[in-house]
């Protein structure tokens, strides 16, 4: 009897050694993106609100609808518009400047006029609602979210339906594919990510819906600094640096821990559970109270489920993948004790 208690504690001590050796650590990628993403922060302008308007004179913008007509005389106070003028239309893609604004209060359509050019040839005026309407601020951040903003509908239905077509492939070729949450990797990337992916849903929404100046204005004036912007901004903005090193840290995870077949059906199963999980904060931010509540059991459900399944208490002293527990490890057979 005392013998074999004395071999209990010996185990428990072995277990414990183990443990400590071969506890989870993080990835060297991730600190890489870690400190990639610090640069750009660091090195990324500064932005002020102060005085800050949609647009001034000198500003470049990019047409983006099929064309847009300018009115080639300069409209005058207390005079009807003409609009037996000379016209002239720039179209798609034509690349204009702002040269200067007028207002004229008894217009009733705008009051605000503004002077395009599109060249010392080409300019004329417009209407500043038409402007606005017709044109995209010449930067790529701008153009990203003007894109996202006409075509993410369609993108998601190609990207899911893509990702449910290979995953009826790996289940009815009766395989089993690594699915997030159902059968999942021994990492905590995936499970962060679609947390992180759920609060810069839900802020960009409520932005949208509940401040839209303040995001008209970023649009207007965009930057990657998250300082110097208002709260809301700089906390969306913390989030989306956060999801760009956790993607990153993510697909080195999973090309590391799995086949290169198996690692992009998974990626793609991770890719359909986002995109889901966008849509539906992105609807429910229109009722703040409900989407906060379900935020908190989305995330209460995500982590017990991955601290209780799939989170890696050791790693195999032979081939060094994950393991959950001690005993032989599933990659190259080797047993751990």
């Amino acid at each position: 009897m005392k013998k074999i208690k004395e071999d209990k504690r010996r185990y428990v001590a072995e277990c414990k050694e183990v443990r400590g050796q071969y506890k989870c650590r993080l990835s060297p990628s991730f600190f890489f993106c870690l400190l990639l993403s610090s640069c750009f922060l660091l090195s990324s302008c500064y932005y002020s609100q102060e005085d800050a308007t949609l647009y001034e004179v000198g500003d470049n913008f990019v047409l983006s609808a099929d064309s847009l007509s300018l009115q080639s005389s300069q409209p005058l106070h207390n005079l009807p518009i003409d609009t037996a003028c000379e016209h002239l239309s720039v179209y798609y893609n034509d690349q204009l400047v702002v040269a200067e604004t007028l207002v004229i209060p008894e217009d009733s359509v705008d009051s605000v006029w503004v002077k395009l050019a599109r060249d010392q040839f080409t300019m004329g005026w417009a209407h500043q609602r038409d402007f606005v309407e017709s044109v995209v601020p010449d930067d790529p951040i701008s153009w990203f979210i003007h894109f996202f903003s006409v075509r993410h509908l369609g993108v998601f239905a190609i990207i899911f339906a893509i990702s449910l077509a290979a995953l009826l492939y790996q289940i009815f070729s009766r395989k089993k594919p690594h699915v997030f949450f159902l059968r999942d990797i021994l990492s905590p990337y995936p499970t962060y990510l679609l947390i992180t992916l759920a609060a810069s849903a839900l802020l960009y929404a409520g932005i949208q819906h509940y401040v839209p100046e303040t995001w008209m204005l970023y649009y207007y004036h965009p930057t990657l600094n998250p300082f110097g912007l208002p709260v809301i901004l700089s906390f969306f903005l913390c989030c989306v640096w956060i999801l760009l090193v956790l993607s990153l840290a993510t697909v080195e995870e999973v090309f590391r821990l799995l086949p290169t077949g198996e690692a992009l059906l998974y990626l793609l199963s991770l890719l359909g559970c986002s995109i889901l999980c966008y849509l539906l904060f992105t609807f429910l931010s229109l009722s703040p109270g409900i989407s906060y509540l379900i935020f908190a059991l989305f995330v209460l459900v995500l982590l017990l489920h991955y601290f209780r399944h799939y989170r890696p208490l050791f790693f195999c002293g032979s081939c060094g993948k994950r393991l959950k527990e001690l005993g032989k490890c599933p990659y190259c057979g080797a047993e751990n004790k």
